[in-house]
């Protein structure tokens, strides 16, 4: 079994790049073998570790899967959020919404992502609370961005809308909806091509810039 060891950023501290080492494996392994087919012996194994140093880091097998469901979806919202701030001062608006599109889609149509997505929900009866977060930190936490950078835009005129709120919800699913649900009933964790999802992205803000976009402003 080949340890994780080596993708580990050394310029951290010992005990820091000990508890990344163990998220990587607990990654490969629950996605591998879903919640109920993973232990601690075979996550300790592939981190190069002993089991002791795991519970030292996470009290127990759902402490670490809670954590490893929190970081992952945290490292993506974190970066969409940031990006769509910028957008409030967009002079482009359905260029600059494209762009973001595509890199957000991408984002969450990796495998990695789409196998714990689908993992999570398969998960929910046993973890609510889990999957209640991922919810709130990917999702919901993107549509109440989207709907404050909208509400901006729509007091600059550039977009006309009487609900940011209802607004965002439609922008994201116009965006994530085909292709997500197609990977998630499917089963397919093999990314569409680039293009493909380019292509998704960009209808999707066509159809939103017809419905609330301002002339002049598209």
């Amino acid at each position: 079994m080949t340890s994780v060891r080596e993708t580990v950023n050394e310029s951290e501290p010992r005990a820091s790049r000990k508890r990344h080492v163990i998220l990587q494996a607990a990654r490969t392994v629950f996605l591998r073998n879903g919640y109920v087919g993973t232990s601690m012996d075979e996550i300790a194994g592939l981190a190069a570790v002993s089991k002791q140093t795991v519970y030292k880091h996470f009290t127990d097998k759902e402490c670490l899967f809670s954590e490893l469901v929190t970081t992952t979806v945290s490292e993506i919202s974190d970066r969409v959020h940031e990006e769509l701030l910028n957008l409030e001062d967009s002079g482009k608006l359905e260029e600059d919404l494209s762009a973001w599109a595509r890199r957000t889609l991408a984002s969450v149509m990796q495998p990695a992502v789409l196998q714990l997505r689908r993992l999570v929900i398969g998960e929910a009866t046993r973890f609510p609370e889990l999957g209640r977060t991922f919810y709130e930190l990917g999702p919901r936490r993107t549509i109440e961005t989207l709907a404050t950078v909208f509400a901006q835009l729509a007091e600059r005129g550039v977009l006309q809308l009487d609900d940011p709120a209802l607004a965002a919800e439609h922008f994201n699913w116009l965006i994530m909806s085909a292709p997500l649900n197609r990977a998630m009933f499917f089963g397919d964790d093999q990314p569409l091509a680039a293009g493909d999802l380019d292509r998704y992205a960009d209808a999707g803000v066509r159809v939103f810039i017809a419905a609330h976009g301002t002339p002049g402003h598209e």
